[in-house]
């Protein structure tokens, strides 16, 4: 019988051939998803039975055709917990856990919160759960993004909005009450390449116009309007977007705007503070 040793071996294989960035590492995640095994138990582990096989066989040839893995596993690990994701949701990037250090060390005891373009909650999910202390608003536009948003948010005490965050209308109840405002907005470029997993993702969440400004343009200065005076916005853009992302939030009225990089040294996030009232 084949162990699940040679089964993955040969399952990385493939994946590296089909241009998978990180193959095995994936080929044991869908062997551990498949098998209800974890990792390390899989190197001890008898092999696949018939049904397992076939199970993982599909799995990796659509993970070989560049399917998200975290649409085959149902679910993404994002800082301290693991997020329901699939098709209709954006599935969260490691990278955007930065921009969620930096929320958290900027947050208030108390203090509230609105994370807008919150696709699968990821942002919103984590602060909830590491800052129970604060009030948490998750906007998003998007029904079928929502639903994931809405499970994922279930039992923490963040609130789900099923609307525009760029919208005068959207939370204007808290206009001037907000601490601290979050988004990883849509912001590729049209003209950007991208890796193939990214054509699984809601084209919605991804492309922003030409530039990839069209959405974060108006949300600064919704966040204006959201923030009290003090108050601070960090938001996800693309890497091209370094210089003018910080220039976005002077001219919509912020200060100590500044640009932050990912790990591997590229533009990754922007961050601002309201300006103090005279």
């Amino acid at each position: 019988m084949t162990t699940w040793t040679d089964t993955v071996a040969a399952a990385a294989t493939l994946l590296a051939a089909a241009g998978v960035h990180s193959p095995r590492n994936d080929a044991e995640l869908l062997a551990a998803h498949v098998s209800g095994l974890t990792r390390a138990q899989l190197l001890i582990a008898d092999g696949p039975d018939e049904r397992q096989r076939a199970e993982f066989d599909a799995l990796v040839a659509r993970r070989a055709a560049r399917e998200p893995l975290q649409h085959l596993t149902g679910s993404a690990a994002f800082r301290y917990g693991e997020l329901a994701v699939g098709p209709g949701v954006f599935v969260p990037r490691p990278e955007t856990e930065l921009l969620v250090d930096w929320a958290l060390a900027h947050l208030p005891e108390g203090g509230t919160v609105i994370d807008a373009c919150s696709g699968s909650g990821a942002v919103a999910y984590s602060i909830a759960t590491e800052r129970p202390d604060a009030r948490v608003w998750a906007v998003e536009v998007d029904p079928d993004a929502f639903e994931w948003l809405e499970s994922n948010l279930e039992g923490t005490n963040a609130v789900p909005v099923l609307a525009d965050a760029t919208a005068a209308s959207t939370l204007n109840e808290l206009d001037g009450l907000a601490d601290l405002v979050t988004a990883n907005p849509p912001y590729v470029p049209f003209e950007i390449e991208v890796a193939p997993e990214v054509e699984f993702d809601p084209s919605g969440a991804v492309y922003a116009a030409e530039a990839g400004l069209a959405v974060i343009q108006p949300l600064a200065v919704r966040a204006a309007k959201w923030l009290k005076p003090g108050g601070w916005f960090g938001f996800e853009h693309d890497d091209t977007h370094g210089t003018v992302a910080p220039e976005i939030l002077r001219v919509s009225g912020f200060t100590d705007a500044e640009d932050h990089d990912d790990l591997a040294g590229r533009p990754r996030f922007a961050t601002g503070r309201l300006g103090l009232l005279p």
